[in-house]
């Protein structure tokens, strides 16, 4: 089954991620340092995110699934 990429969607992803991240002044380093996941390219949007990585990445940020798409 090929795997479905929306371009729009995963680059507005990834910008909401860098922007949570920059807002917590952490670099990507850091980040994958406190979880253990490589966020460079999901936030260049050349990577798409599983449900289940994004639900790890507002878990540490605290926040919910909701809240995280409601501002995009």
């Amino acid at each position: 089954m090929r795997q479905i990429r929306n371009e729009i969607l995963l680059q507005k992803i990834g910008k909401k991620i860098k922007l949570l991240r920059e807002n917590a002044n952490l670099t990507q380093e850091e980040f994958f340092n406190d979880t253990g996941i490589h966020i460079g390219r999901i936030e260049t949007a050349t990577s798409n995110i599983t449900v289940s990585t994004l639900e790890a990445v507002c878990r540490y940020f605290k926040i919910g699934l909701d809240q995280f798409f409601k501002s995009l």
